[in-house]
């Protein structure tokens, strides 16, 4: 069966040219399954890889806005349907001068078997436009985004597709396309999650993508009857997933010492403590300065350009883009003592860095289970929205926390029973996979 999942692998490259993210993502998944395919038969019966592979919808438009000095400048917009066999489409939109399609299909297929983990009924989909809102003023990040809603309104609904937020898509963002999607339609429904408070958005949901990394690395680590306290932390971006992995780790009891952006790296030694991770969140959310400042305002080590891969620790939180640990920064964690790493961006780990991890036999979360719990929270604001509810923030929380235990025994128990117990990517794409591949089987051949 394994020629199978070759076929299909050179097949997707061979549709897809120039799109490496989404060919990585792929084989990631693909290499995976091949014992199920040995397995169960009627997958390859039912040709799922072919059809999981492929869209069912890919939707690309043009942007046209107005800056400030009243100059007309055009971007481009889409969103990829991913896979809709459990649920309405879910996934974030990503505004950032890097966007293209085979990043957006690379982040919308992670996101069929994310979703499929976290047990809510949602499909996986992306979306996004190379629009960069860094420089921007509100009023030309506002025009921009009610231009690429006007024509990606007719696309989504609550029981459709949902997008959420992603990088340089905050609450601010959310805000005005909600507001243009309403206008538009005439109608209040949970079509986007990541809204702010004041209209319809939930607890949590800021945090959750980070709280949920390192609840999935506590998980990891009660396997070997550990947990995080007393642990030295490296955790890269400083936006918003790894601001709230630090206030995890530091409800934990662990320590952080690194923050970075895409300019260097920080490294405080005697690590990032409340008061200074309060620093983080005005420098990062009102400011928007640049973690130099950090290192200005606390006297710690800043290294241009750096990366705090070179730093000794125990766990590692990668929580800023896509391919940030290579082979080489892989190996320098294990040498360094690192034995574990909980993903909290999207696939922030290339194949060769995820293999050296499996082969020191390091605690791996992949992305798609550990940083699962931002779309979980996603899926738990639309079960609010829909009840006419509010749930408080230790109810969430708790919801959140009870999600990503469930993802880790999923993944976990898949990784035994296909006979590699603790191998976190296989597990987790074998158990995202097979829930989705038997609800296409059962819906007949869309």
């Amino acid at each position: 069966m394994s020629n199978y999942v070759d076929r299909v692998y050179e097949h997707v490259v061979e549709k897809n040219p120039s799109q490496p993210e989404f060919h990585q993502a792929v084989k990631e998944v693909l290499d995976s399954l091949k014992p199920v395919f040995e397995k169960e038969p009627k997958f390859e019966r039912n040709k799922i890889l072919e059809r999981i592979t492929e869209p069912e919808r890919v939707i690309m438009f043009r942007v046209p806005w107005v800056d400030d000095n009243g100059e007309i400048q055009i971007n481009r917009g889409m969103r990829v349907q991913f896979n809709s066999a459990i649920g309405p489409y879910k996934g974030g939109l990503r505004f950032h001068p890097s966007v293209n399609l085979g990043i957006i299909k690379f982040l919308g297929f992670e996101q069929i078997f994310k979703n499929s983990l976290t047990g809510l009924s949602m499909g996986g989909g992306k979306g996004g436009s190379d629009f960069d809102p860094k420089g921007k003023t509100d009023n030309e990040v506002m025009r921009f985004c009610q231009s690429f809603m006007t024509e990606l309104y007719r696309y989504i609904g609550g029981r459709m597709d949902v997008p959420a937020g992603d990088i340089g898509v905050g609450a601010r963002e959310i805000g005005y396309l909600f507001g243009q999607w309403k206008k538009i339609t005439q109608r209040f429904e949970p079509v986007l999650t990541g809204k702010s408070l004041e209209y319809g958005g939930s607890l949590i949901r800021p945090e959750a993508t980070g709280y949920g990394s390192v609840y999935f690395a506590l998980e990891m680590l009660k396997t070997r009857n550990e947990d995080i306290k007393g642990k030295t932390c490296l955790i890269s971006g400083s936006g918003n997933v790894a601001q709230y992995t630090v206030e995890k780790i530091l409800d934990l009891g662990g320590k952080p010492v690194t923050l970075s952006d895409s300019n260097g790296v920080i490294y405080d030694p005697d690590g990032i403590t409340r008061e200074k991770l309060a620093y983080v969140f005005e420098l990062k959310n009102v400011r928007r300065g640049r973690i130099k400042e950090y290192a200005e305002e606390f006297g710690v080590e800043y290294v241009p350009n750096g990366e705090p891969w070179e730093y000794e620790a125990e766990i590692a939180f990668p929580s800023a883009t896509q391919n940030e640990i290579d082979e080489k920064e892989a190996k320098k964690l294990v040498d360094n003592g690192c034995y574990v790493v909980s993903e909290g961006a999207n696939m922030p780990s290339t194949l060769k860095a995820i293999n050296i991890f499996l082969e020191n036999k390091i605690l791996f979360g992949p992305a798609k289970a550990a940083n699962a719990g931002g779309v979980a929270t996603s899926g738990l604001e639309m079960a609010q929205n829909f009840g006419f509810e509010f749930w408080d923030r230790e109810a969430v929380d708790q919801r959140l926390h009870k999600i990503m235990i469930n993802i880790h025994k999923m993944a976990y128990e898949a990784s035994q029973e296909y006979g590699d117990p603790g191998n976190y990517v296989l597990g987790a794409n074998i158990a995202g996979f097979k829930k989705v591949a038997n609800a296409m089987i059962l819906q007949g051949h869309w």
